[in-house]
């Protein structure tokens, strides 16, 4: 799975290309939006929504059940079939695809949005933001500081330092 971007990230410690390593490709991100808004699960249903070549979708597939953002379940003895439905993990991506989505529909759909984003039970519109625990929503992300995390290796926390000028 390590090899979707044409190059791995090991030396990376951060978690978004950590994070592109699973889903950072096209199809991919596509596949688990079409699970998560569009209640996908069988392997016909993307094939054919997507139009994506079976080869590339069984790969993905594959990848999402090994990665564990899917697990594999027979919904069917007599043909063998098999579904693919989202974990929690793999159900924890919505945010970044609402995000996404509202990224593109600003900078990328000149005709408004073609998705809108819906809360079921009332109907209320679903949106995506940056929040801080403190001031609550942060408009301008410039504000947005990035610091070493707990699993910032110590030689790299120096190295950050150094380049802020601490």
């Amino acid at each position: 799975m390590g090899h979707m971007l044409g190059r791995t990230y090991e030396a990376e410690v951060c978690s978004i290309a950590r994070a592109l390593e699973v889903v950072g490709e096209r199809w991919s991100v596509l596949i688990v939006r079409n699970a998560l808004f569009a209640g996908s699960t069988r392997f016909s249903d993307f094939q054919r929504s997507l139009g994506i070549a079976t080869n590339i979708l069984k790969t993905r597939l594959d990848g999402f059940v090994e990665a564990g953002i899917m697990r594999r379940h027979q919904y069917s003895e007599q043909p063998v079939l098999f579904e693919y439905l989202l974990t929690d993990k793999g159900r924890d991506l919505a945010p970044a695809l609402i995000a996404l989505t509202e990224w593109g529909d600003r900078w990328a759909a000149p005709d408004g949005p073609p998705i809108l984003y819906r809360h079921s039970p009332c109907g209320g519109a679903v949106g995506h933001e940056i929040v801080c625990a403190t001031c609550g929503r942060v408009d301008d992300p410039a504000e947005v500081q990035a610091l070493a995390g707990p699993g910032m290796p110590a030689d790299r926390v120096e190295r950050m330092a150094r380049r802020r000028g601490a």
